[in-house]
């Protein structure tokens, strides 16, 4: 059995997100999400359902066309899409990428 403690996970940036993941099987990753004050993340084409849950803080999410701010204990579902994400204040996410069955 494994526990995760989500306070405590490290977070990197964006740029370094590959080492965010802390588990990862073949039918899904997860990893933590850390957003400085201002910080985004630019457009990326998910080609996986996605979860993200907000920890910490808010966050200004896209989904193509679409704008929602996702404040904490709030969680956002998604089919394979085109995302996007920033915080003014900053944030700090879970983030689950579902491979797709069909």
């Amino acid at each position: 059995m494994e526990i995760f403690d989500l306070a405590s996970l490290a977070a990197e940036p964006h740029e370094k997100r590959n080492v965010n993941v802390f588990f990862q099987n073949d039918l899904f990753k997860t990893r933590m999400i850390s957003l400085e004050e201002g910080g985004k993340i630019p457009p990326c084409v998910m080609e996986s359902y996605v979860m993200f849950y907000v920890i910490k803080g808010e966050v200004e999410l896209r989904k193509g066309s679409e704008i929602a701010t996702l404040q904490e204990n709030q969680l956002f579902i998604s089919k394979p899409a085109t995302l996007s994400m920033e915080s003014a204040t900053g944030a700090r996410l879970l983030g689950i990428q579902i491979r797709s069955q069909e």
